[in-house]
């Protein structure tokens, strides 16, 4: 490789003794001649950095004149839905594409970047208010949807029980002293209890289908790349999803119709702008006009076994999905068993794939080696790790998440990274095999059900608030498929 620039105009204080030390704390010896030799290249190389860092950011600034909000609130008592709502806002866009989304109210989860609205990702992210708003919110906006405020989501996005967030708990609408799920606890409460009509839900590990689960509605983690994250606050790019959380199905459909296509942004996608819209809600639409009193016939369903195994499968759970099973049946379905042995395995591989897959991005907020919209001021409020303050403020998940981090890169490094990554690929593929035998593969969203949340995101130590969660993500960490939870705990 060559160096492009040595002659730069700013100075750095850069010495050959700075050089040295730079070079023992990462457990190289070099000599004095060897420092004063690359000197002036660190010199240039802070230079260009210096300069780089003072320019003006390059993101996509909505036009505010269009993309209209007004109203927002963020002084929300703790009893209005549920604890739902982080911020309230009333967003419309003055000239939409389209009325795909006309008279339909959408709430965002508080992960999601929407311009003049503080994002607090569950905690407190010293108070970033984006200058940008996330692909999928001018979406939702051009198809003539009204966004009236950011959902609550748990701290970090790291948590399946609702009692981590920032702005208070979460509480489930049909018993309060139980959990929503999370992470996206907020945008299944606010659905669920009628606050809006659909929301938008962010998934690496079962965010969007857990609480879909727990509160009653329909949770879609699409196809990954399928719908962009830019402008998201995520895990990982190799397991973040946005999708749909509604009522009903033909809903979801709707909302994944006006989010979904490439952006030209995020990496994921084939680098195009402009596509054609897939019908989702359109087929959706024709094939309940057109059903029969077997509107199912022809349809070859899965009941994977292994997803009724895990030692904390609760029977009653199990209970309701087989009858739930039995009434597809009913519909004119074919029910057949399936197997898929690896299934029950992968929650070792998840143990470690999750924090060694989410510290870099998701912890410490780095997103380099991406080719896509990085979000520069929460990149800058980490720094590549963690300061006290940030650590004793993530709470009992977060906290637990960045030490797994933290162990497994001291100790095994990106030799266990690289082979959760394959392992993980063999299990879409054993999924894949599986589905050239049915259309689909249904089992529990959770083997438990919602458990007790308690009063405040300080209340009880790591051990007491983790040990409700084991084996919660056990149906739907594995999946890197398209996803969909269905009331009454199916998915």
């Amino acid at each position: 490789m060559s160096v492009p620039v040595l002659d730069i105009p700013i100075e750095s204080t850069v010495t050959a003794e700075d050089v040295v030390a730079l070079c023992e704390r990462a457990g190289l010896d070099v000599s004095q001649t060897f420092a004063e030799t690359c000197r002036p290249l660190i010199a240039a190389l802070d230079g260009c950095a210096q300069t780089v860092i003072a320019r003006d950011d390059y993101i996509p600034r909505p036009d505010e004149a269009m993309y209209v909000r007004q109203d927002i609130d963020t002084s929300i008592h703790p009893s209005v839905d549920g604890g739902g709502w982080a911020t309230k806002a009333r967003v419309i866009s003055t000239h939409p594409q389209n009325d795909l989304l006309a008279g339909r109210t959408v709430a965002l989860k508080d992960n999601i970047a929407l311009a003049g609205v503080r994002c607090t990702n569950g905690t407190d992210l010293a108070g970033w208010e984006p200058d940008l708003d996330a692909t999928i919110v001018k979406r939702i906006l051009d198809s003539s949807g009204t966004i009236l405020g950011k959902a609550a989501c748990e701290s970090g996005c790291w948590s399946t029980v609702s009692d981590t967030s920032i702005t208070g708990p979460v509480r489930n609408p049909y018993n309060p002293g139980y959990s929503c799920g999370g992470s996206s606890s907020g945008s299944a409460r606010l659905v669920a209890g009628g606050a809006v009509d659909m929301a938008i839900g962010c998934d690496q590990g079962g965010s969007i289908r857990i609480p879909a689960a727990a509160c009653g509605i329909v949770g879609l983690k699409p196809t990954w790349g399928l719908v962009p994250y830019t402008g998201i606050l995520g895990g990982a790019a190799v397991i973040d999803h946005a999708g749909p959380m509604t009522k009903t199905a033909v809903d979801c459909a709707l909302m994944l119709e006006a989010i979904a296509g490439p952006d030209g942004i995020d990496d994921r996608q084939p680098a195009i702008q402009f596509f054609q819209p897939t019908k989702y809600h359109a087929e959706v639409h024709k094939h309940l006009q057109q059903a029969s009193s077997a509107p199912l016939s022809g349809i070859k369903i899965g009941v994977l076994e292994e997803g009724f195994k895990h030692p904390r499968q609760d029977e009653h759970v199990s209970k309701v999905v087989r009858d739930s099973i039995e009434k597809l049946r009913e519909l004119g379905a074919e029910i057949q068993q399936c197997s898929v042995p690896e299934h029950r395995d992968m929650e070792l591989v998840w143990m470690c794939a999750l924090p060694a897959f989410s510290g870099t991005q998701g912890l410490v907020l780095n997103s380099s080696e991406r080719k896509q919209l990085a979000l520069t001021e929460p990149a800058a409020l980490g720094n590549g790790k963690l300061d006290q303050a940030t650590f004793d403020n993530l709470g009992a998940p977060g906290q637990n998440l960045y030490l797994r981090w933290l162990f497994l890169k001291e100790k095994y490094g990106p030799a266990l990274i690289s082979r959760c990554t394959n392992l993980l690929r063999k299990l879409s593929d054993d999924y894949d095999a599986a589905l050239q035998e049915v259309d689909v593969l249904v089992m529990p969203t959770t083997p438990i059900p919602p458990c007790k949340i308690f009063s405040s995101r300080t209340e009880g130590n790591l051990a007491d608030r983790l040990k409700r969660t084991v084996g919660i993500t056990s149906n739907t960490a594995p999946f890197d498929d398209t996803t969909i939870q269905l009331p009454d705990t199916l998915r």
